[in-house]
């Protein structure tokens, strides 16, 4: 059974552990840690430097998880047309033969639907799994089909934390990519079946081994800020695909305007990462 504490000040979670464990070695506790036996608010926490808030509760022993069960989703913007949320990491946009409810298209369309009236929902774009941020749907074909036709004209902005520091600060990636069906993984450079693919990345911050970066995609492929990023030396943090497995994904769509095809002007939408993502860097 676990042993429970309550947060009273912003803290490390290693400090925290030291000052509160009274009679525990600094090698027991970190074992606990490396042991997945310290969780935060029902979470497995394994990082020494996770940040604490007020309120928090720390457990230390057998750690029973948090029903992770989502009961409805963040919609951040919602008209007759178009509907946006702010996604979770770890839930799929759409679902696949095997997660026919495990998704958020299906969520999203349950939560809106009132008894026999159900609401049609079409995906205008995805996110992978792991990755949060600005989901978009609208409530047609005919919208869905209207608003990709001024894809082009979106500006799509993503937050990344990857591993290391950049050579250059600011900089434009301009590689094409292709993706192996086989593998399920994208590959970098020049072939016949790789298409045109441009990634804009600017440093926003900096820690000792890592680094927070504004991401601007021109082109909308499959992985491609994953990939662009690990063929520049510097993969996301929790890519397991591109990089190194991790607790999660270091990838957020943080900023999406697009033209509204109805209201016949643009629509601005932003919604900032979680804190977890924060406490990647």
């Amino acid at each position: 059974m676990a042993e429970k504490f309550i947060v009273k000040k912003n803290d490390k979670l290693l400090n925290f552990l030291f000052s509160s464990l009274v009679g525990w070695s600094k090698k027991r506790i970190k074992d606990r840690l490396k042991g997945s036996m310290v969780g935060v608010n029902g979470e497995i926490i394994t990082q020494y430097d996770f940040i604490l808030n007020i309120d928090d509760i720390v457990e230390v022993g057998i750690i029973k998880k948090r029903d992770n069960i989502i009961k409805s989703l963040d919609i951040i913007y919602q008209d007759k047309d178009l509907i946006a949320i702010n996604k979770p990491a770890g839930l799929l946009s759409v679902g696949s033969a095997n997660e026919n409810k495990k998704h958020a298209l299906y969520l999203l369309r349950e939560q809106l639907s009132r008894g026999k009236k159900r609401v049609n929902l079409i995906p205008v774009h995805r996110l992978d799994r792991d990755t949060s941020g600005i989901l978009l749907f609208a409530t047609s074909k005919d919208i869905r089909e209207r608003v990709m036709g001024n894809w082009n004209k979106a500006t799509k902005i993503y937050l990344a934390i990857v591993d290391g520091s950049l050579k250059e600060p600011k900089g434009r990636i301009n590689q094409p990519l292709r993706l192996d069906e086989k593998e399920y993984k994208v590959h970098v450079g020049e072939h016949k079946l790789a298409k045109k693919a441009i990634t804009h990345y600017k440093s926003i911050k900096k820690s000792k081994n890592r680094t927070l970066l504004e991401i601007e995609i021109e082109t909308g492929r499959q992985h491609q800020i994953r990939a662009h990023l690990s063929w520049l030396g510097n993969s996301i943090i929790g890519d397991e695909r591109y990089g190194k497995k991790g607790e999660r994904l270091g990838l957020h769509s943080h900023k999406l305007k697009i033209y509204h095809p109805i209201k016949e002007e643009f629509l601005s939408l932003e919604v900032d990462a979680p804190r977890e993502f924060y406490n990647l860097i």
